[in-house]
């Protein structure tokens, strides 16, 4: 992946402070990057109880007041000499009208603030930033309230044991993602791995002879080996490496917080034993952690 060319950035005018369009701002300004803000206004759940008069007369004058609350954001983006232009939708469903965006625009990432979900909510509704995660073809980056909106320190979080190949292509990419990021920001670069030992429960080892203990510690001792193979190949220094243990939601977002990680590059998938209860990892992450997310997708899905 190169320098950015084209930004999609996605901003709820609900908010009066938007992280995503600053993060954005810095990405095109270091890339030199176009950049098209979209908006998103959905109609109130009373919509179909209003005649079509009232309707068509409200919804002129809703996106004439939105457009306009957008364009007064962007203007001093446009001072600072960059591209930026925006448009704002009338859409029922935001979720299908930001993938066809992004069809059509091809752009190099899309760039969302995390909107904060509730537990109870989320047992009912499939957050919006959740379904772009299983379906948005470009790297999606969440931006959260926390961190600084010029990124200082990157992390790419890999998934380099178990059966597959530490140099596997979506570890590839999420290593050429997060270093073309720390290059275009002049941004530290760190490499993370997270074991949760507990995954030995999850296997099927009914075949050994050797104590919970020992399975555990074998298991540990080759994943470290192999993060840390995987760590020279890529020419990380010694201080940038980080080998976890534990649960990898927990872990990784308590990491993010201790070390000061602006933005954690991560897939956006799971696979092994761990799979069926910590698969959506990434979407979790979301609200543990204060900084940004860059999710990668695997090639082909």
């Amino acid at each position: 992946m190169g320098h950015y060319q084209r930004l999609l950035t996605l901003v709820d005018l609900r908010q009066r402070h938007s992280p995503a369009l600053q993060r954005a701002a810095v990405l095109a300004r270091e890339s030199d990057a176009g950049l098209h803000v979209l908006a998103c206004i959905e109609p109130p759940w009373s919509w179909p109880l209003l005649e079509h008069d009232v309707r068509s007369k409200s919804q002129d004058g809703f996106v004439l007041e939105a457009r306009q609350h957008l364009e007064a954001q962007i203007e001093s983006l446009r001072h600072q000499g960059l591209n930026v232009t925006a448009e704002v939708v009338w859409t029922a469903d935001p979720h299908a009208e930001i993938l066809r965006y992004v069809e059509e625009m091809q752009p190099d990432v899309l760039v969302k603030d995390v909107e904060r979900v509730g537990e109870l909510r989320r047992t009912f509704t499939t957050p919006l930033d959740w379904q772009l995660l299983r379906d948005c073809a470009v790297p999606l980056h969440l931006v959260g309230e926390g961190g600084h909106a010029h990124p200082r320190r990157i992390a790419a979080a890999v998934d380099t044991g178990g059966d597959k190949a530490p140099d596997s292509p979506l570890n590839r990419r999420i290593v050429e993602a997060a270093n073309t990021l720390a290059l275009q920001c002049d941004a530290e670069l760190h490499l993370v791995h997270a074991f949760d030992p507990m995954a030995v429960f999850l296997g099927d080892f009914s075949g050994f002879s050797a104590s919970w203990a020992d399975l555990a510690g074998d298991l540990q001792a080759s994943e470290r080996s192999d993060f840390l193979h995987f760590a020279d190949a890529c020419g990380v220094p010694q201080d940038r490496r980080h080998f976890l243990l534990g649960p990898p939601t927990l872990m990784l977002a308590g990491f993010a917080r201790d070390v000061g990680i602006d933005v954690l590059v991560m897939g956006r998938i799971q696979r092994r034993g761990l799979e069926r209860y910590v698969g959506s990892t990434t979407e979790h992450l979301l609200y543990q952690m204060p900084g940004s997310l860059l999710a990668i997708r695997p090639e082909n899905t």
